[in-house]
């Protein structure tokens, strides 16, 4: 098998899910599209060297839908010649379109492949591909199909988490990642975007989620949503948004012949299976399988980026595993900058990528949970 290796990464700014949003205004298409192209200019790769594009969205449909992955290329300048496949691993879509990149690339199959991902959460409400899901079919259905809200309120009692502890770490979430904005820490990592908000056209080039203050004291007097006398609220749990990302894989043949730069190395790659009734442990096993699987600890994890889908997701995954947490989402997470879903791995892949090169460190994990109980992990070594 051969190595694979990130030559470029790329983002979006992550923008909020609403109608004011910073880009609502754009079709899914053409935000796809914008980094797709974005992700070749950087490297210096012309687009008809693409073997393939491969893009997570979780709810494809409408504007989403009719293989997003294929128009979205065409639609950016693509050679006809280029093919394109959407998947859907639910909130580990573009995560697993690295894998799946990676395993083409390390097969022989494919010397340049493109994983991306794209969430207009704005345009195209999470759920809208549920239509199956009905009372009839769930009354036989072996698991529990249940909101991962509910999910998420069983986590913190089971693993014994208090409303304090989760809104003091959702507010070190924020703390982070409005330092690491002031700081430039994300400027090398987003692609600027010319948006139009209120018929203000403007260019966004950070991630709008954040608040730069956050009182601990008022986020616990927000209201619980999924059980009245229950811990999980808007403040500890992530922010619908919109957003798209990329990265660009390479062989060492592909590398040799166009003078690439190797950015970074996958070492491991796992995607596991996890108990629907709780749906959102799944990093646990994950992680202890991807470090296995690469002969590696925790403590050789030099930058960890775990999905904050809620803030009980990291903190049970962390009682578990007892990580140094300076490591953990150091520039904060989906609680703070928000999680366009299938767009969400590819772009914690180029912040993680990026940190390592800013830092100067070697080894990054990240981890997800996703949907009906599964979870991806990768493994990257900075060259």
């Amino acid at each position: 098998m051969g190595e694979v290796y990130i030559v470029e990464a790329v983002r979006t700014p992550v923008a909020r899910g609403r109608d004011n949003g910073g880009l609502h205004n754009i079709h899914p298409v053409d935000v796809l599209g914008a980094v797709l192209s974005e992700v070749c200019t950087r490297a210096g790769v012309e687009k008809g060297r693409i073997d393939d594009v491969i893009g997570g969205c979780v709810s494809p449909i409408g504007e989403q839908g009719a293989n997003i992955s294929r128009l979205a290329l065409l639609k950016a300048g693509f050679p006809f010649e280029v093919p394109g496949v959407q998947l859907n691993r639910m909130c580990g879509s573009s995560q697993q379109a690295v894998h799946f990149a990676s395993q083409a690339i390390a097969s022989g199959d494919m010397d340049l492949v493109i994983a991306a991902g794209i969430e207009m959460m704005s345009r195209v409400p999470m759920g809208s591909d549920w239509g199956g899901l009905t009372e009839e079919f769930l009354a036989d259905f072996p698991f529990p199909l249940r909101p991962m809200g509910i999910c998420a309120e069983d986590i913190a009692d089971e693993w014994n988490l208090s409303r304090k502890e989760l809104d003091e770490y959702s507010a070190q979430s924020h703390r982070r990642a409005a330092a690491a904005t002031e700081e430039g820490a994300f400027a090398s990592q987003i692609m600027p975007m010319t948006v139009t908000v209120e018929g203000e056209t403007r260019v966004l080039d950070y991630d709008e989620g954040f608040r730069k203050s956050i009182d601990v004291e008022k986020m616990g007097t927000l209201k619980t949503i999924f059980k009245e006398d229950g811990k999980i609220t808007a403040g500890n749990a992530s922010q619908i948004s919109d957003g798209a990302g990329a990265i660009l894989l390479a062989s060492e043949k592909a590398v040799a012949e166009l003078g690439l730069k190797k950015r970074a190395r996958i070492v491991a790659r796992v995607v596991v299976g996890s108990d629907p009734r709780l749906t959102l442990t799944g990093p646990i096993p994950a992680t202890k399988k991807v470090l296995e699987k690469a002969g590696l600890s925790l403590d050789d994890m030099d930058i960890i980026e775990i999905n904050e889908a809620f803030a009980c997701v990291v903190l049970a995954w962390a009682k578990e595993l007892n990580p140094d947490m300076s490591k953990v989402n150091p520039n904060g997470g989906a609680i703070a900058t928000g999680h366009p879903l299938g767009a969400t791995g590819a772009i914690l892949m180029t912040k993680m990528v990026h940190e390592l090169e800013r830092t100067g460190k070697r080894y990054g994990l990240q981890t997800m949970c996703i949907g009906h109980g599964m979870a991806t992990a990768t493994i990257i070594e900075r060259i």
